[in-house]
């Protein structure tokens, strides 16, 4: 019992030192992660063409590779520029966002029954002018910079992963005390792989498909800044549940501001809620299925975890990260029982048929 003990105030020490580092690191640590999720999910789409029929085998394993990055780096570049580009448009139409978001209000009391005839003035005096609007400028410049930055980071992180991925296998090997150890260690790793590469590729894929949906209706109604918002769908897409939620609700504020209480803005908000639910609750289930093997719960904790550790980052990485969390601790007996609470079923599947430690 008191080996027992001891080693659990072990482990409990050992993962509150993990996160302290991972939380005070977290500047060097985020860019890392996101460069191997990039290699993941370049890898996954490599697999997905290979497996197009008549075409698929066809292409050469370097020209999938090629087209892939090619496609990634396309996409990426063209999401910079549409921020940056519709900068300058968001600050011209300003003042007329103003002016409904203040009639927007006026309504809301006049529905309410509140004496109050909301102006900037007020508005200003309230709320405004406790902010420092110089320190919020310069924070918001600084953060479109280190954002760019961190792109230019990561993408040169995953060049070098890319170029290294194929002597991971023989330093692993190198590594292992015995042939036994190093078959686990590349179970575990060719496991993680293969559930979360194949994630990740659908998710991308149905995020584009979604984005697609979705800018097809905004730009049908009428949404300004349609594509800008495609793509944060598409983004949002990667976080479970709470991303269909605000991929929903930023386009319907969007268009409550533009639109007012108007049928525009109700159609767009069915159509979004409709296109959403087909695809994360029809597409989504039908091409990953149980792949991933985590309970809701676990997924929901986890991204309130690594969101408190990493904030918005955190969110996006915290079904890869409890995905290979829930694959190594299957691996020994002391910590299976967690891989068991993590998993959706109870039953684990580690792609092994070697005995736990």
């Amino acid at each position: 019992m008191n080996d027992q003990l001891q080693a659990s105030v072990s482990v409990t020490v050992l993962v509150l030192v993990i996160g302290w580092v991972l939380y005070a690191g977290r500047t060097v640590f985020v860019p890392i992660v996101f460069s191997i999720i990039v290699i993941y999910v370049i890898v996954g789409s490599v697999r997905m063409l290979g497996r197009i029929p008549v075409v698929g085998p066809a292409l050469p394993v370097s020209i999938c590779y090629a087209l892939t990055i090619v496609l990634l780096a396309a996409a990426i570049f063209l999401a910079v520029d549409m921020l940056v580009a519709n900068k300058d448009a968001m600050l011209a139409l300003a003042p007329r966002y103003q002016e409904s978001v203040l009639t927007q209000l006026h309504k809301g009391a006049l529905l309410l029954r509140i004496d109050i005839d909301p102006t900037w003035d007020s508005l200003w005096r309230g709320i405004v002018a406790q902010v420092n609007i110089q320190s919020l400028i310069r924070t918001m410049a600084a953060s479109l910079s280190g954002f760019i930055i961190s792109i230019f980071v990561v993408a040169l992180y995953a060049c070098f992963l890319l170029i290294e991925r194929r002597m991971f296998a023989d330093k692993l090997t190198a590594m292992a005390p015995n042939a036994q150890s190093a078959a686990r260690i590349r179970g575990v790793i060719d496991d993680i792989n293969h559930r979360i590469g194949a994630y990740l590729a659908l998710k991308t894929l149905l995020g584009l498909v979604l984005g697609l949906l979705c800018w097809g209706v905004m730009k049908l109604v009428g949404l300004e800044f349609a594509g800008l918002w495609a793509v944060l769908i598409a983004l949002l897409n990667y976080i479970p549940y709470i991303g269909s939620v605000l991929g929903i609700l930023f386009p319907a504020l969007m268009s409550l501001v533009q639109f007012g209480q108007s049928g525009e803005m109700l159609g767009l908000l069915i159509s979004l809620a409709v296109i959403h639910f087909v695809i994360g609750n029809v597409l989504d289930p039908y091409l990953l299925g149980n792949s991933l093997n985590l309970s809701p719960f676990a997924i929901l904790a986890s991204m309130a975890i690594w969101s408190s550790i990493w904030g918005v980052p955190g969110a996006f990485l915290a079904v890869p990260i409890t995905v290979s969390a829930a694959i190594i601790c299957s691996q020994f007996t002391m910590t299976r029982p967690i891989a068991v609470l993590l998993s959706k079923n109870g039953r684990l599947s580690t792609g092994m048929d070697l005995p736990v430690l």
